[in-house]
């Protein structure tokens, strides 16, 4: 009992990491969490807007539902690549090229979901959709969509931009299998975001 208690607290004097965690790892989980609480920050304010407005606008009269059902199936298909490319990376015995495909698969689906949201959004300013208004309804209805979609969509190509670096990198065998399981970490979140997103703003 007492070699035990002394371990604990030699685990937590320095110099070890909580949980066999690597610093790199600890710092990316902090990163999500705090990212993660701006997301909630904004689909909060979000919710409450929409509550409070008196004549939200019909989503499925303003955006085609078909459109961003594909480009949810895509991003999430590619959570998938990217867990395969994880996992090869791990087994000793899979050659480097298994893993460097599953990136590769997962950079052109956040590539596809990117081009199809430049469309969305291309779409949605021809017909006169503006931060300040737009012609459905209520004006914060653009302004959300702008700022939601937009800073989701700024982390997807930090992803694809982190992800083609480390292909590269993992080609050249200058990678660690521990950089692309933090890059997993990050695209599982940005993954994960957008199921919220998908969920509460085009469907609810």
């Amino acid at each position: 009992m007492a070699q035990a208690a002394e371990q604990m607290l030699d685990r937590w004097s320095g110099g070890v990491c909580p949980f066999e965690a690597g610093w790199r790892k600890v710092m990316m989980w902090a990163f999500i969490i705090t990212d993660g609480l701006l997301f909630a920050g904004l689909l909060g304010s979000y919710g409450y807007a929409r509550i409070m407005s008196a004549r939200w606008p019909d989503q499925a009269a303003v955006f085609d539902l078909r459109l961003i059902a594909l480009m949810t199936f895509i991003l999430i298909s590619s959570s998938a690549t990217m867990a395969n490319a994880v996992g090869a990376a791990r087994d000793e015995g899979a050659r480097r090229s298994v893993s460097l495909r599953w990136l590769l698969l997962t950079i052109l689906g956040g590539a596809a979901f990117l081009g199809m949201q430049a469309y969305e959004w291309t779409h949605l300013i021809g017909a006169g959709a503006r931060l300040d208004g737009n012609p459905w309804g209520d004006p914060l209805f653009a302004s959300y969509f702008f700022i939601l979609t937009g800073f989701h969509g700024t982390h997807v190509l930090i992803g694809v931009i982190v992800l083609t670096a480390l292909a590269i990198r993992w080609q050249k065998r200058l990678a660690s299998r521990e950089g692309v399981e933090l890059a997993g970490l990050y695209w599982h979140f940005v993954d994960l975001v957008w199921v919220f997103i998908f969920t509460l703003f085009y469907l609810v």
